[in-house]
């Protein structure tokens, strides 16, 4: 299987597959790494790689100091270390004539709707005049309001804010099993998920190396949030040879999670990534609707408003369970959402003296 050529791809290497299981940064697999990255590079394809490593690369560079747990210790280690990481990618890029830029993001950069254009657009300049951009979280200012958490969220987020193609999660595994490979002999390969559901997300277990951040738990997350936005995601074991060029080309490695039918407009896709300033409760009949008929939310079917939130921001839908159905943004604050809950369209102006119609009108929801 021949893949379409000049795809816009998202490669997420994280610390294990950076470090190889040891306590430094192994120069040799991160070389194969960006020899992989610039044979796609060459023959056209559009690269933005999300790196992982930069609190391992502050403990090699101070010589493994003995520090504590503690906010500010990591956020002085990952001071240090992004720039000794940078270092090496610039180096092993300049070697194949690719330039390469940084790029430092929290939530807040792709959640706010102006920073999350900029963002956005400073790095599509970066990938039209051909300069790779290497992306990782903010550590140093990030506080834990405005944290992703993980790079492996972080990399579906900007998956989705550059309207990438694919997006590849390399890790120490070869995907996603049936059960913990580590400790069933009888765990199988998962070769492809056509939905994500709670069934694959009882799949996940925790945390897979001590020197890196995130588990399976937070490539499935990845997985759902790039494949709601119309990215195909792959995680694949970062050691296998040749791993990127073999998956972009098609081949069955790892585990591939099918993107949605839809690609989201870019509004709608940021709606995906924006965190909810509060939460709208649903009636059944209101989240049926919603699912299958993708039509606007009228306050009739609102059953609770939870949180502060203002006209146009965004708020979050669930159904009478608590599960989450969609992103919206509200045409009503808070207050006065709550006073119309429940209430017929033409019943509004009579409470509130005005009316916007909809709670939520259909070109400002995206469906979860």
């Amino acid at each position: 299987m021949q893949a379409k050529r000049q795809q816009r791809l998202v490669f997420k290497i994280g610390t294990s597959s950076l470090t190889g299981g040891t306590p430094a940064l192994d120069r040799a697999r991160m070389l194969e790494f960006v020899q992989q990255v610039a044979r796609l590079h060459k023959i056209g394809h559009q690269v933005v790689v999300v790196t992982s490593g930069a609190q391992a690369a502050g403990r090699e560079r101070l010589n493994w100091p003995t520090l504590d747990r503690s906010v500010p210790a990591k956020q002085m280690l990952s001071a240090v270390g992004q720039s000794h990481l940078m270092h090496f990618y610039s180096e092993m890029f300049d070697i194949f004539s690719i330039a390469v830029a940084q790029v430092l993001l929290t939530r807040d950069d792709l959640t706010h709707r102006t920073r999350y254009l900029n963002a956005r657009d400073a790095m599509l300049a970066l990938i039209d005049r051909r300069i790779i951009p290497i992306v990782n979280e903010n550590d140093t200012i990030a506080t834990k309001e405005i944290r992703v958490g993980d790079n492996d969220n972080l990399s579906a987020l900007v998956a989705s804010t550059v309207d990438a193609d694919m997006l590849v999660l390399l890790t120490d595994q070869h995907g996603l099993f049936t059960a913990d490979p580590r400790k069933d002999p009888n765990a199988k390969l998962i070769d492809e998920v056509d939905r994500i559901d709670d069934s694959i997300y009882a799949l996940a277990g925790g945390s897979g190396t001590r020197l890196g951040t995130g588990g399976m738990i937070t490539k499935i997350e990845a997985a759902h949030t790039a494949t709601r936005a119309g990215v195909t995601c792959i995680i694949a074991n970062g050691a296998e040879p040749d791993v990127l060029a073999r998956v972009v080309r098609g081949e069955r490695l790892g585990t591939r999670f099918r993107a949605a039918a839809d690609l989201p407009e870019s509004k709608k896709r940021w709606l995906l990534t924006d965190k909810p300033h509060g939460t709208l409760q649903v009636d059944a009949g209101a989240a049926k609707i919603l699912v299958e008929r993708k039509v606007s939310l009228l306050p009739v079917g609102v059953t609770h408003v939870l949180g502060h939130f203002e006209r146009g921001e965004t708020v979050m839908i669930v159904n009478p369970e608590g599960r989450k159905i969609a992103h919206g943004l509200s045409n009503y604050d808070s207050d006065d959402l709550s006073r119309i809950c429940g209430v017929k369209s033409d019943k509004i102006i009579d409470i509130l003296s005005y009316t916007y119609g909809e709670a939520i009108h259909r070109d400002n929801l995206v469906m979860m």
